[in-house]
């Protein structure tokens, strides 16, 4: 990072292995259980001892990173949450909802299977958050679920990879921001090389799992009806449609023009004033009322925040002593510059540890891979697939905070059950990824 340095008592010479040190401290204090900004101020602590880093260079590193792009990025997921207050206290979010409910005619399980699908898709993706997503759908889906027998398991697992592949495919999503950001592929580039196909065999996956999952699980759980409210009551008034209409003309017309005119990352923050602005204007609200709306969304991800800030400050650290360009030398070793191992090296290595922060996860993998994937000639649509991979598929082999979230949103207890299915549908991806490392560089190369 520049204006960075090594202090004179560093204990390290770079480019050194041991710069990683701090980074390995984080990721093993979150495996231990402990909370995302405690491991990184720990890992910050280390590096900048190890660093030979004073108080003074330490401020400036700070304020370096509250400037940077991961902050920037932190601020877009902030007032997305602030614009999820807003758009659910509109009912807008409703009103999409009952409207996808009622368009596709819900009276079998596989049509709620396909309408909980395409909810949380859209919903998790317009929001920018898996757990919020999901939480503000759940109420209006569930009595639907229920009625026609689909048990509280199937609905857990549905919602969180549908939810997931919505950040995905969410045009200002921070995984989307972040992913374009350090590929530098195009929105539409990141999708067709990798997004599309990756989405398409885990939602495939996890269709033939949630069907293992509803015939293991019909008769022993079940929701409770009388708990239930009937969809026909949540019809949305005429000021709520006309709120909706107009919120989702202008999103689509602020996107369009984004991608016409090939705005950068800060436009989303500019996407998601103007949303806040309309829904208040178009629905009425008084306008401090939606300031305090928004704000209110805003503080709910300032923890968020934070883990975004530090985690800058860490990598900045570890990039100072030289620990990335130290592996990505080995590993460029290892891999002799072959595409293929490069792809399948940084889709397992990234994949082993920082869940919850998919963001910050995204840039370590960046740094840790990006130089070995240029050099090995890796088209950067299948190093976006790697990316997808050590982010996504990490939270679905073991209970992490966003499968444990699901699981609650959902009103299911049966983990052993959601786990399976999780396998199912990740060792569908998993086997995708591989093929596609050794088949995909050929064709695209």
């Amino acid at each position: 990072m520049e204006g960075m340095e090594l202090g004179s008592w560093s204990l390290i010479h770079a480019p050194s292995l041991l710069a990683l040190i701090p980074l390995v401290v984080y990721i093993v204090m979150v495996f231990r259980g402990k909370d995302n900004t405690s491991g990184i101020i720990v890992g910050i602590i280390i590096g900048a001892l190890m660093m030979g880093q004073n108080l003074k260079m330490l401020a400036a590193a700070f304020a370096a990173s509250l400037g940077s792009s991961t902050a920037l990025i932190g601020v877009i997921i902030m007032t997305g949450a602030g614009l999820g207050v807003l758009m659910t206290e509109a009912r807008v979010t409703h009103t999409l909802v009952y409207w996808i409910v009622k368009r596709i005619g819900v009276n079998t399980q596989t049509k709620a299977k396909i309408t909980l699908i395409i909810c949380s898709i859209l919903v998790c993706g317009l929001l920018g958050t898996l757990g919020g997503g999901n939480a503000v759908i759940a109420p209006i889906l569930i009595p639907v679920m229920a009625s026609l027998g689909v048990t509280p398991t199937v609905v857990a697992a549905l919602f969180k990879v549908a939810g997931e592949v919505g950040l995905m495919v969410g045009p200002l999503t921070g995984v989307t921001l972040m992913t374009e950001e350090v590929t530098h592929l195009s929105y539409g580039q990141l999708m067709v090389g990798a997004v599309i196909p990756f989405s398409v065999f885990w939602l495939g996956g996890m269709w033939f799992a949630a069907n293992r999952a509803q015939r293991r699980t019909e008769g022993k759980e079940a929701y409770h009806l009388d708990e239930t409210k009937d969809i026909s009551e949540m019809k949305p008034t005429p000021k709520e449609r006309r709120t909706t209409i107009i919120f989702l003309i202008a999103f689509i017309a602020l996107i369009v023009y984004g991608i016409l005119t090939k705005q950068g990352t800060s436009y989303a923050l500019i996407v998601m004033i103007i949303l806040a602005a309309i829904v208040g204007i178009v629905s009425r609200m008084d306008i401090d009322h939606v300031v305090d709306s928004v704000a209110e969304g805003m503080a709910s991800q300032a923890k968020m925040f934070v883990v975004f800030v530090t985690i800058d400050v860490l990598l900045n650290l570890v990039t100072l002593g030289g620990g990335f360009d130290a592996i990505s030398k080995l590993l460029g070793g290892a891999a002799a510059n072959s595409p293929t191992a490069v792809m399948l090296i940084a889709s397992v290595v990234g994949g082993l540890g920082i869940e919850a922060a998919a963001v910050a996860e995204i840039k370590i993998i960046a740094q840790m891979f990006g130089a070995a994937a240029v050099a090995s000639g890796l088209p950067m649509s299948l190093f976006a697939i790697s990316i997808l991979s050590a982010t996504r598929l990490t939270g679905g082999v073991y209970p992490t905070s966003n499968m444990v979230g699901q699981l609650g949103i959902a009103q299911c207890d049966n983990t052993k059950e959601m786990l399976q299915a999780s396998w199912i549908s990740s060792g569908c991806v998993a086997v995708f990824v591989i093929v596609w490392a050794f088949i995909g560089p050929m064709v695209l190369g």
